[in-house]
């Protein structure tokens, strides 16, 4: 296919997901897996119109993935509810965490035991496919900034923070490799890979949010009036701190997640938007944001911020069917995919949500949703980059592609049926 070609199709797919938004919300298929039926149709499953290769095009698809999932992790970080409620976030945090390490303990014991795969790329499978995505996951994540809507809460923002907590992982399996230094006993693993990059990211992402909150409300209070450009600011801000991050050995997913939330809170608490949250408990659907009268960064520029979001999706799943042919599908991707999504998902949300306030309800259809998309791709394409060798890359390839497509097709279809049936959205209230 020719740079004609690819904009034609891109094009058409752009006007026909524009053109039948309305049938798509209404059918049980997801836009995504529109994409991926096209890219099946056009790739080496069936007509064989193009083919991609993720290891020759490794560093190319890297930087679309990683722009993708830092969009999509910003957008997901302004509309947390605010002010900041720890309890609340116990349960997002508990499966951020726990449940993702359960998780990749139990994909890597899978590929090890069962795939025959060594230990150290085990755990970077595991650590591949352990986080859930905010790209692919915008159905069963917060609407809009006031959304309180608790399962979506929690589904959202374990999104936006296991994207960065899945990282020591990925330097533990390349370390086990010999790809990554992790020192004697594991101690530079623990001491620079887990605590310096995760608490490091977070405090770097909330002082970025925090700053620019600030210096955008002093600007707008001038007089005379100073114009802000939000989707600027807001792309501004999301570059300047996640190579801040790079630069200092810190995860720069978790803290652009953080500086959304950051950013945020800072403007409303500024605008005195945040109190008319204090005590609301019940909240009614299709309610106008307090801070809707208030122009903010984090506002103006999340329309922007999702549509870029859209196009990002659509490119990288249509290009998922060129990665793959018949070939890959066999025993080992398809019973890894059903593993992954009937047994370890399900056993580590139990495990990490056991004993908590998350009512059952929560924690079975957060054991279901765990959907798996662009993050995992960045992931997978950032440890090839790093010296994983080349015959473990194809293997992993052909997983982790495979994984993804079930992942887009099975939680694809039944993300509207199950949650009609089990989270009907309440047409008068939605409890906080």
């Amino acid at each position: 296919m020719t740079t004609i070609h690819w904009f034609i199709l891109i094009g058409s797919l752009m006007l026909a997901r524009g053109l039948a938004a309305t049938t798509i919300s209404r059918s049980p298929f997801t836009s995504a897996i529109v994409y991926l039926g096209v890219g099946l149709l056009l790739g080496p499953v069936v007509l064989n119109l193009f083919s991609f290769d993720p290891i020759k095009e490794s560093h190319l698809l890297e930087t679309l993935t990683e722009i993708a999932v830092l969009i999509s992790l910003f957008s997901a970080g302004v509309k947390m509810p605010v002010p900041i409620d720890l309890k609340r976030w116990a349960p997002a945090l508990r499966l951020a965490f726990l449940s993702m390490s359960i998780n990749v303990g139990l994909v890597a014991a899978f590929a090890y035991y069962v795939l025959n795969l060594p230990l150290g790329a085990g755990v970077l499978l595991g650590a591949v496919l352990a986080p859930t995505d905010p790209v692919l996951a915008t159905d069963v994540q917060v609407r809009h900034p006031d959304d309180r809507d608790k399962l979506r809460f929690t589904l959202t923002c374990e999104a936006g923070m296991n994207d960065g907590t899945a990282f020591p992982f990925v330097m533990l399996g390349l370390g086990l490799l010999g790809a990554h230094e992790l020192g004697e006993f594991g101690w530079r693993w623990l001491a620079i890979d887990v605590i310096w990059a995760i608490v490091g990211a977070v405090a770097l992402g909330a002082l970025g949010g925090a700053a620019l909150g600030k210096i955008s409300w002093m600007l707008r209070g001038k007089d005379p009036k100073h114009e802000v450009l939000d989707d600027f600011v807001g792309l501004g801000m999301i570059a300047v701190v996640y190579g801040v991050c790079i630069l200092s050995k810190t995860y720069g997913f978790l803290a652009i997640f953080a500086a959304g939330v950051a950013l945020r809170q800072t403007e409303l608490v500024l605008s005195g938007a945040h109190k008319d949250r204090q005590g609301l408990l019940v909240a009614e659907e299709g309610s106008k944001d307090p801070s809707e009268e208030v122009v903010t960064v984090s506002a103006e520029s999340l329309v922007f911020k999702e549509h870029l979001e859209r196009l990002s999706e659509l490119t990288l799943v249509l290009l998922l069917g060129g990665m793959v042919s018949i070939q890959n599908w066999n025993w080992q991707t398809v019973s890894m995919g059903l593993f992954l999504f009937f047994v370890a998902r399900p056993v580590s949300v139990a495990l990490g949500l056991w004993r908590s306030d998350a009512s059952l309800r929560i924690r079975a259809i957060t054991g279901w949703f765990g959907v798996r998309g662009i993050g995992s791709i960045y992931y997978l394409m950032y440890a090839i980059n790093h010296g994983l060798p080349r015959h473990l890359a194809s293997d992993l390839i052909q997983l982790t592609i495979v994984v993804v497509m079930m992942s887009i097709v099975l939680h694809g279809t039944t993300v509207t049926p199950l949650l009609d049936k089990f989270w009907p959205t309440k047409k008068s209230k939605i409890k906080a």
